[in-house]
């Protein structure tokens, strides 16, 4: 796409700090990382989420943030390591290409990603059910 950030970088439009590509997938340092060594992996196939990617595009994807992520540890020695991939503004997506972060993480940083867990729900069959009925 034409005004696409990610697919600029891509086609090479913009500059990046390329970490691994291949012919679907590129990983560059994160610009604005949460940690030194943030990575994302961009599908070179365009799709604005998970709901609009192909199997075979996600499925590659994944495959090399395994790969970035095993690379990490072995560079920083990290404690850690988050795979995370959001989708919908509310989710915390900014830019509308698939992308996956890789971020390092080490005992007492300061990122934060954690929520409250909450109770129990008394009625997790019945949840279960109606999302199994929407599986395709």
């Amino acid at each position: 796409m034409s005004d696409c950030i990610f697919c600029k970088i891509i086609a090479g439009e913009i500059p990046s700090a390329t970490v691994y590509e291949d012919d679907a997938c590129k990983a560059i340092l994160d610009v604005n990382p949460a940690a030194k060594g943030h990575v994302i992996v961009l599908t070179k196939e365009h799709a604005e989420d998970v709901f609009h990617i192909s199997d075979e595009a996600l499925s590659n994807a994944i495959c090399v943030a395994k790969k970035v992520a095993a690379a990490l540890k072995k560079t920083y020695q990290c404690d850690g390591v988050n795979i995370l991939q959001n989708n919908g503004e509310v989710a915390g997506q900014t830019v509308f290409h698939l992308h996956i972060h890789v971020i390092p993480r080490f005992k007492g940083d300061s990122i934060s990603m954690h929520w409250k867990p909450g109770e129990m729900p008394s009625d997790l069959a019945e949840t279960a059910e109606k999302i199994k009925a929407n599986m395709e």
